[in-house]
């Protein structure tokens, strides 16, 4: 009899059965409030009426289709979709099935459109687990260690990441300095520009703790990558489809009427409530750069993972998802910051450093009585929420950010219980 791997297995396992909106139902029928919505997909809720009958629909006319042999309606109807939302200038797309694929699919992309091998990432970033995507990972070694030799042509520079720097009393604005500086010097002594593909960024660190970024870092890099004929990759794996409180994460930091941000953008997670798809879009021109035949898969644009992000994009309209994300997001994190002000104050320490994030994508950072990264607590206080009914993710480099992701139909008074066991837990481990 087959078993699971024990890396798959969970610290605090939950056998789920059935969901319903932002809650979970074990075995035995009780509820637990979900603020982890699959690592950031359930965007809809789980198992949204509109999105279930979509899929049902389909199922009973058409399963798969593949899509370089022939097309089908979900995928044509997926595609005008998108159109309605895609930044301006990114008119073409190419579906695949994860984050991690489109990752590559992007690299690929810029490699070949450009002729140049190089690529630069920033320090922090989480882009995925296969051997390219892990190439380009930068959130913790977990992703990368143990099948060296990785790929060549990666380089890292610093994200504007002022917790990482608050040791020598930075702020935003010094850490930005640091890091458009340190690309400066990257582009001059490690990677020539006329041998640089691409940079490839997240608007928001994701497994890396949850760090947004800032209107003059991105300016910085848009600046840099028409100086030099660099293509500007946007990873929205986590970002997209209304997670930050914006359609698109790095609308928050490019301005109104500014040049758009990305020359090719990367999506997943959140688009289709559940079922697997990705991809990437930029424009018909760059598009066409791609070598024929060059990229495919076997399921992308599945035609009921098609239908499902057609009715997940629906509903995201209909329902102002994206503005709901905006305003429970801002309760969450006053909510969030009165528990880390009691906390910290009961310690007698910042053992909470920061409650920070934009949208309904939130992190708490702790830290120890000495200032250092603090995973086991982080950890702990996870665990006691995951048994008081709600669950909720780590991320950070040392594993010292507790996230709060939930659905983007979350109500108020979700919010609110979610913040109240949160509290239980926090003092329960930390003291209040």
């Amino acid at each position: 009899m087959a078993t699971l791997s024990p890396l798959l297995k969970q610290a605090t396992p939950l056998v789920a059965t059935r969901g319903e909106g932002v809650w979970l139902y074990d075995e035995s029928g009780q509820p637990h409030l979900d603020f982890t919505a699959g690592i950031g997909v359930t965007s809809t809720g789980h198992c949204h009426p509109r999105v279930v009958a979509a899929a049902q629909e389909q199922v009973g006319q058409l399963i798969h289709g593949q899509y370089t042999t022939i097309m089908h309606q979900p995928l044509l109807k997926l595609t005008e979709k998108l159109s309605e939302v895609l930044p301006a200038g990114l008119d073409s797309v190419f579906f695949s099935n994860s984050g991690s694929e489109a990752a590559e699919a992007a690299l690929r992309l810029a490699r070949q459109a450009t002729g140049r091998p190089n690529i630069v990432v920033f320090q922090g970033g989480f882009h995925g687990r296969t051997v390219a995507a892990a190439s380009m990972t930068t959130s913790g070694t977990k992703f990368r260690a143990g099948f060296s030799p990785l790929m060549s042509g990666v380089m890292v520079a610093p994200f504007p990441n002022p917790s990482h720097y608050r040791h020598y009393g930075w702020d935003q604005e010094q850490a930005t300095d640091f890091a458009l500086d340190e690309l400066d010097l990257l582009l001059q002594t490690q990677s020539n520009p006329a041998d640089t593909a691409a940079f490839m960024v997240e608007p928001v660190l994701g497994e890396g703790g949850y760090v947004p970024g800032n209107e003059r870092f991105f300016a910085g890099l848009r600046e840099r990558a028409d100086r030099h004929g660099i293509l500007l990759i946007v990873d929205e794996v986590q970002t997209g489809f209304g997670r930050t409180g914006r359609f698109w994460g790095h609308e928050h930091f490019s301005p109104a009427g500014a040049k758009p941000l990305a020359d090719i953008m990367m999506f997943a997670k959140g688009i289709a409530s559940g079922f697997p798809i990705s991809g990437i879009a930029a424009s018909a021109e760059l598009m066409a750069k791609a070598w024929p035949g060059s990229q495919g898969g076997t399921y992308g644009a599945n035609a009921v993972a098609c239908a499902a992000a057609v009715a997940t994009l629906d509903v995201i309209a209909d329902e102002g998802l994206v503005e709901n994300s905006a305003a429970r997001g801002e309760q969450l994190r006053a909510g969030l910051r009165e528990v880390a002000a009691t906390a910290n104050e009961s310690a007698g320490a910042q053992r909470i450093a920061e409650v920070r994030g934009l949208g309904l994508m939130v992190g708490n950072e702790f830290r120890d009585a000495h200032g250092a990264p603090d995973p086991a607590t982080a950890t702990a206080v996870q665990q006691e929420a995951a048994r008081r009914g709600l669950l909720l993710l780590i991320c950070g480099s040392w594993g010292e950010v507790a996230r709060f992701i939930p659905a983007l139909v979350v109500s108020e008074s979700e919010v609110d219980q979610a913040v109240a066991l949160w509290s239980e837990s926090v003092g329960a481990v930390v003291g209040a």
